[in-house]
Order: C-alpha cells, then structure tokens, then sequence
C-alpha cells in the first residue's frame, strides 16, 4: 500500500468520530449520508472505554466514552458499508486489540493528535507497513520531527513519500479561525517526503478551503447529518452532506487555481500576442533629425512593444541616430549608433 496517497489528488476523509453518539442506528444513517456526500473515506473511532480512560482519575470522560461505544460486530458492518460502496473506511483505532480485527478493512492508519507520543501505539502501527495520517494537535515542530524520525527508524518504508502524512490540527471544538495555523501545513511540506494535511475543528468550510493554498492534500473534516439542536460538541465543526459536496467543488477549484511555481509566460498569453500588445515600446515623441542624441524629452513608452522595448529605456539615452525619424516611428537599434 505504499504511495497511496502520493497517487492522490486531493483526498477527503469525512468523520464521523462519535457523532453517532452510541447509537448504530444512527451511525447507519450517518454513514449512509456520508457515502453519498463524494467523500474518498468515512472515519470512525475505535476505541473502550476501559482501555482509553483512567475510570477513577477521570471518571465523567469514562462514561463519556463508554456511553459511546460500538461493538466489534457493528464496526465491521459499517467497514463494509462504506467499502461495499468503494469509498475507503478507516478508524482512529484507540485499542490495539481492536486493531486486530479492523486492520482488514483498512488502508492506513489514521493516530489522533492524543496518541501522537503513545509510543507503543505507533510501533505497532509501524509494524504493519500501512500509511500513517498523524494529527498534530498539541505539539511542537520539534516534538513532531521527533515522531516521524522515530518512526522511520523503526521501519525505513516510512522514508518513503506517501507513507506519512502530517496534519495540522488544533485540538479544541470549536476553534477560532486565527487558532487554525495553516501556515503549518507547508512547514510540514518542507520535511523531506511528508504529505501534507489538514484536519479542521473550525466552524464552516472557509479554513478548509483556504488549507489548500498551503499544501494540503489530505482534507479531514467532521461529519453529521443534521448540526442543529445538538449537544455533542463535535456537531458544532461538522458539515452536514450538502456542506460536504460544495466543499469539494471549492477545493478543487482551490487547487487548480494553485498552478505551477514556475514563473513563466502561459500560452494564453503568448497565443493572443499580449506580450506584445500589453507591454510598451520606445517611440520619438517628436520628429528627430539624423545626429541627434536622444534624451528624455525625444521619447515616450506606448503599447504596443514594436521594435525597441521599454526596458531598454536608460540604454537608448544618449544614442545618436543615423537617420531622421518621424513622431511615433518604430524605432530599431540598426538606426543608431
């Protein structure tokens, strides 16, 4: 599976995370929207509460995450809802025993910016040889550096481009969209074979859009199906499935709008003659006679760039004529000398 996502475009993971809320029924329906919406992949939240959450340090966030489970039967049924429809699934997975029977069903691993130092996490995703999307919410450069060189050390393949893929996140719901750092995204794109990314925890489209301006080519946003009257925060940064299609129309209008760096005249251009046509020329702003030494006050600049082009202002100052020429006459260089 290695360059997955170098093969990519733009890659847009729609997650659904916990905003079913416990309910199967309701993350059937989610689900369902979410296919539909022409996202490339559909995210959930693998995890027990038992094994995430200290029940006794942080009882309230026990039962928070244990209201919102899903057993192991249902989330391998909604695997194969979103693969039976070609669109990939994939999972934070947040216990590595889940891991073992999920693993099938998907083609990388996605670590959220809470596990991005759980070691032992990413050593065995490591082992697995899948790309790894790594949320960075709450960390440092340096600390994220750290991560990828301790990955690459334990496997080499994850030297390869496509193989990591760095996301800019900012781990609160919501957030302003000053707090979304998205000039992070191309110092990401600056490490050596990293794909850049962005997941978003701002209200609306405009960040994620915005996202692709700086580099991002893995778009991850939250998923619902109806964000009113919803108490669950992750409702409040979610799109809905219209949100979801207009999205992707902008982003891939974003990008193509990006072009290319290299800074050259467009065929475009060059095909309706406006280098020509656009640009100025020297002409005499009066008639001149044969021995005159042109100065400022015998010239002018004027569309179009016929025969001596404006950018050798300062070097036709001084030149002497071997010829009289009329007011606005082409001029060219064999008329001096």
């Amino acid at each position: 599976m290695d360059n997955y996502f170098e093969k990519k475009n733009l890659y847009f993971i729609a997650e659904i995370g916990g905003n079913h809320q416990g309910s199967y029924e309701k993350a059937i329906e989610i689900c369902e929207l979410a296919i539909s919406s022409g996202a490339d992949c559909i995210k959930f939240q693998l995890y027990k509460a038992d094994s995430l959450v200290n029940p006794i340090i942080s009882k309230e966030r026990h039962t928070h995450f244990q209201q919102f489970e899903l057993t192991k039967e249902q989330h391998i049924f909604l695997a194969k809802m979103c693969i039976d429809s070609g669109v990939d699934y994939a999972a934070s997975i947040w216990d590595l025993e889940m891991l073992e029977w999920i693993d099938p069903y998907t083609k990388f691993y996605k670590i959220g910016s809470g596990d991005l130092t759980s070691i032992n996490f990413l050593k065995e995703f490591a082992k697995r040889c899948k790309p790894i999307v790594l949320s960075t919410g709450l960390s440092n450069i340096k600390e994220v550096q750290k991560i990828v060189n301790y990955i690459r050390s334990f496997n080499p393949i994850y030297k390869d481009k496509g193989m990591i893929i760095l996301m800019q996140c900012t781990s609160m719901y919501p957030i302003k969209d000053s707090d979304a750092n998205l000039s992070v995204i191309s110092e990401f794109g600056k490490i050596e074979n990293i794909i850049p990314g962005y997941s978003d925890h701002t209200i609306g489209e405009n960040a994620l859009i915005n996202s692709i301006s700086w580099g991002a080519k893995v778009i991850e946003f939250h998923f619902t199906d109806n964000k009113k009257n919803k108490s669950f925060r992750d409702h409040q940064v979610s799109l809905e499935l219209n949100e979801v299609i207009e999205l992707k129309k902008k982003c891939l209008q974003a990008q193509e709008m990006i072009g290319n760096p290299n800074k050259i005249p467009l065929e475009i251009e060059l095909s309706n003659n406006h280098v020509k046509t656009f640009r100025r020329g020297i002409y005499p702003k009066i008639n001149l006679e044969k021995g005159t030494k042109i100065t400022e006050e015998d010239i002018i600049c004027l569309r179009p760039c016929e025969g001596i082009s404006a950018i050798y202002y300062d070097q036709i100052l001084g030149k002497e004529l071997l010829v009289s020429v009329d007011k606005f006459q082409v001029l060219e260089w064999g008329m001096f000398k």
